[in-house]
């Protein structure tokens, strides 16, 4: 199962990125950068990504992070994964990422419990409408929201 019309991003998404957007313009977070990372078949790899990823945050003194992701399946290792990477260096961490009628990550631990699920369809099934499954500025000013207070309730 792969990514779909609905859950892709146009060119145009990414140049109006809601996240960023919100993100960037809050006057309370100290906005450290956008990070990439693409999702491996091996599920080594993924680990790897995860602990990568979460050594950089943990590196640049990160106090939370956001991640997002627009797959869902074999991806969910990957990216549940990450959150745990992050959480587990006392970091505080919120996702965003499209869940719908599945309801339920592949993999899950102590830190998929705060995802923002960006699902758009009556249905909760990925469309053939592209971009009808993306994140919105609600959705982005949620993930923010959750991730303020997380970082509240994680400081000690």
């Amino acid at each position: 199962m792969g990514i779909g019309p609905s859950t892709k991003e146009t060119t145009l998404h990414h140049f109006r990125d809601p996240l960023l957007d919100v993100v960037s313009k809050d006057e309370d977070i100290d906005l450290r950068g956008v990070i990439i990372v693409g999702t491996p078949q091996d599920n080594k790899m993924k680990h790897l990504v995860g602990n990568r990823v979460a050594t950089w945050l943990d590196a640049m003194g990160c106090d939370g992070a956001i991640i997002s992701a627009d797959g869902w399946g074999n991806s969910d290792v990957d990216y549940a994964n990450t959150m745990k990477e992050i959480g587990d260096r006392g970091m505080s961490v919120v996702g965003l990422k499209f869940i719908g009628k599945q309801a339920a990550f592949v993999v899950q631990n102590k830190y998929t419990n705060l995802v923002v699920d960006y699902n758009k369809s009556a249905k909760g099934v990925e469309t053939e409408v592209v971009c009808e499954n993306n994140v919105t500025e609600m959705d982005a000013r949620k993930a923010l929201a959750f991730l303020k207070l997380k970082i509240r309730r994680d400081k000690p």
